[in-house]
């Protein structure tokens, strides 16, 4: 039966501290889970001061033993008053002060935050209402942590809510963990010393009070009881760390947000740079978007592609840190960008498509008109490439505010020593043979890095000529698969736009170990730029590459020769490479058929079902690896209580009856031992009997219900063995008492006859079962 509940008030003032600081420790460590999802410390404010509130309703509650019913009306008034400050700042008066539109928040949190953030690609910002989900959870993980220890003598109680935050935390978290080892360990080392000392200073924690017969007894048996608590940390410590090193994951963890909503796929979209042409055609003389205050030298970006297969340039299907690795948008995108802090304000007319007009590194994106709320839920942003994206299309009327940050422009000489960056880009394949060997022979006198890329772009913009292959243009065909970009090097005259140039300097490069990729977008001519308006046409379009250098970033180059620099023969048409070659299909539609649907404001597609099998299989498997750690830290215990049990049940069920009898003693003289008794070896049963009547009873006796006390381990090095003298071996002892109260007065007068009265038993243990309830409460 569980103990019943302690009176906070007459709690000892080290029970308060203890109990308080390791509810405290507990809730702390287990929302350490969330750094990466925060990308660093910026929720702490909010989990400190959750605990802290919690602690407090729970130590007065306790103090003034208020009810549950008072408790969790502390608590929401808590969450109201202070969820301004720690959680909502960016919606309070003066940052702390809660106004109308911080307590709707707050409300509406309770029931949204939790799916916000975990259809929020992390790192999620603190900016955008998170901090509603660690603040709530160290709230209430506290309070309920708290309470139950201050109110109740067992406290593995307590460790049910401070265990349920923990995993909480890290389900909400990402799937790459802060702190897993350090995690671990030290919520488990806290919670068994935790447990141990409760038990230590317990007042009923012994049924034999050595202090009053031995001090020097009483005093070996707590250093004893402490070292072995040492041991059974260091060993459960160990061992946690030995299986986490052996069964350290391959593959990173599964979350709640890996079943709740898909990742976004960027595939499911053509590469813009297929309609670079149609652009140049159709769209030379339409305004797509007018972009304002963009600085003299800034670019506009539409795509970025780092992936060549043969037919197309495009973006890497790869994972996170690559050009397909789009987020949600959010604040903050940028944190660590350097340069001039620009805000752009773009307005679109004729443009149509996905693939969103910006520039530098973006930090925030802001919708307004009457799409605004429609394009923010479909709107995801590439840190790594600074390219944007809304499923739900951008049409003719839709404005947004752009704030970036413009990187500084470098010349040579400052990337003079500089070698290239150490990027993870992908193989390129189907790639012409000519290229390997034109690139070597390019390359071959630079001495630099920066000279490497100096000598491929001077070679396609000094040695070729400009063509879009237009109405009056020198012969150009569009496109920039393999034979193209063949035909392209291998003619009489290199003849191309920025198209085919940008994708042959990006082969080029990369065939001789150069960190480079294909940029799309649209900039003004040299006499517009710094206006305070830039107006996009068709004309404006323009493919670049970029290369990495090392702590500095993604470099600028252009490969296109000047518009102006045309073939003196009109007629002049490209060399064939003689070489045979393999008719290439149609370029692929330049619009998708089925356009994913447009998320809701949750981010859940309205055609999209829960996978609820995944959900409750993930919890099985998270649920299973807390039990299986739980399992092996308690491993020394569960060992030792099985030995025990062994022992019990192999006495009681001996094939002798002699043997039940005896094994029965052995076990009353196994439990004194327990509980502090110092019984000499080789003694007589009269002997052993003498020694227990000197020692105070059991306290259950005396109408206590604590716990049994501890149970040791020298038991189990003390069994009865040939060289023991038992005394009446083969007699039939008395009946045994009832079963929970321990007689362990021996009888004053001499032993009895061999063979007593059945009768003179029963009335003698009858008598001794009305003792023991009638001495309830007596010394």
């Amino acid at each position: 039966m569980t103990a019943p509940a302690t009176a906070p008030a007459a709690l000892p003032l080290r029970r308060w501290i203890l109990d308080l600081a390791a509810a405290a420790v507990l809730t702390a460590v287990a929302m350490t889970g969330f750094w990466t999802t925060f990308a660093g410390p910026s929720y702490l404010p909010a989990v400190v001061g959750g605990i802290l509130l919690g602690l407090a309703i729970a130590a007065v509650a306790a103090w003034r033993r208020w009810g549950i019913l008072i408790i969790t009306g502390l608590t929401v008034a808590a969450y109201f008053v202070f969820g301004g400050a720690l959680a909502l700042p960016h919606t309070a008066f003066l940052g702390f002060v809660p106004t109308i539109d911080t307590l709707q928040k707050l409300a509406l949190g309770t029931v949204t935050s939790w799916k916000q953030m975990l259809t929020t690609v992390a790192p999620v910002a603190a900016a955008d209402g998170h901090l509603i989900v660690p603040f709530l959870l160290s709230l209430v993980g506290a309070v309920l942590t708290a309470s139950l220890a201050l109110r109740l003598s067992q406290v593995g109680w307590a460790l049910i809510p401070a265990g349920v935050v923990l995993i909480l935390a890290i389900v909400l978290g990402t799937p790459e963990p802060a702190f897993p080892l350090a995690q671990g360990l030290v919520f488990a080392i806290f919670a068994i010393s935790w447990l141990a000392l409760r038990q230590l200073w317990a007042p009923q924690n012994a049924a034999v009070s050595v202090s009053e017969v031995d001090p020097a007894r009483a005093a070996y048996m707590r250093m004893r009881r402490l070292l072995a608590g040492v041991a059974v940390l260091a060993v459960a410590g160990g061992a946690g760390i030995a299986s986490s090193a052996i069964a350290q994951p391959v593959q990173p963890r599964h979350v709640f947000r890996d079943v709740v909503i898909p990742p976004f796929n960027i595939h499911d979209y053509p590469s813009p740079l297929q309609s670079f042409r149609k652009n140049v055609r159709d769209e030379s003389e339409d305004t797509l978007f007018t972009v304002s205050g963009l600085p003299k030298g800034a670019r506009i970006r539409i795509a970025v592609m780092d992936q060549f297969d043969g037919q197309v340039y495009n973006v890497t299907d790869g994972g996170p840190g690559s050009s397909s690795a789009f987020a949600p948008l959010r604040s903050n995108m940028s944190p660590e960008a350097k340069g001039v802090p620009v805000t752009l304000k773009v307005a679109i007319e004729d443009y149509s498509g996905v693939w969103m007009p910006d520039a530098g590194a973006v930090s925030q994106i802001d919708f307004t008109g009457k799409r605004a709320d429609e394009l923010r839920r479909s709107g995801y942003y590439n840190s790594d490439t600074g390219t944007a994206v809304v499923t739900a299309k951008l049409t003719s009327g839709d404005t947004y505010t752009v704030d970036t940050v413009i990187p500084a422009k470098l010349d040579d000489t400052q990337l003079a020593d500089v070698d290239f960056g150490k990027v993870a880009l992908p193989k390129q394949s189907n790639v012409p043979e000519e290229l390997t060997s034109l690139a070597a022979e390019t390359v071959a006198g630079a001495e630099s890095p920066i000279e490497q890329v100096r000598a491929l772009e001077t070679f396609l913009a000094d040695g070729g000529f400009f063509s879009h292959g237009l109405e009056g243009e020198v012969l150009s065909r569009a496109g920039h698969t393999s034979e193209r970009i063949s035909t392209l090097i291998g003619g009489d005259q290199m003849i191309g736009d920025d198209e085919q140039y940008a994708v042959a300097m990006a082969l080029l490069a990369r065939e001789v170990g150069i960190p480079a990729r294909v940029v799309m977008g649209y900039y003004p001519d040299e006499d517009q730029e710094g206006e305070a308006e830039f107006a996009a046409t068709g004309d404006d379009v323009h493919a670049w590459v970029e290369v990495n250098f090392e702590d500095i970033g993604w470099v600028t180059f252009n490969p296109t020769p000047p518009e102006d620099k045309v073939p003196n023969d009109q007629n002049t048409k490209p060399k064939v490479d003689p070489k045979p070659q393999v008719l290439q299909p149609p370029p692929p539609p330049q619009e998708p058929v089925d356009l994913p649907p447009t998320l809701p404001d949750d981010r859940k597609g309205d055609d999209e079902t829960f996978n609820l099998a995944a959900l409750l299989g993930l919890i099985a498997a998270i649920g299973g690896t807390a039990l299986g750690v739980m399992a092996l830290l308690a491993s020394p215990f569960i060992v030792v209580g099985a030995w025990k049990a062994a022992k019990r049940r192999t006495r009681r069920n001996a094939a002798r009856t002699a043997d039940r009898i005896t094994g029965g003693w052995d076990e009353l003289t196994d439990r004194a031992i327990d509980y502090g008794a110092r019984l000499a070896p080789g003694g007589t049963r009269a002997e052993e009997a003498a020694t227990l009547a000197a020692s105070p009873p059991d306290p259950r006796c005396h109408g206590s219900r604590g716990p049994r006390g501890r149970r040791g381990v020298r038991p189990l090095r003390a069994d009865t063995g040939p060289g023991r003298r038992i005394l009446g071996r083969g007699r039939r002892d008395r009946r045994r008492p009832r079963k929970g109260c321990r007689v362990l007065e021996a009888p004053a007068r001499s032993p009895q006859p061999a063979f007593p009265d059945r009768r003179d038993g029963r009335r003698q243990q009858h008598a001794e079962s009305e003792g023991c309830r009638s001495r309830a409460g007596s010394p």
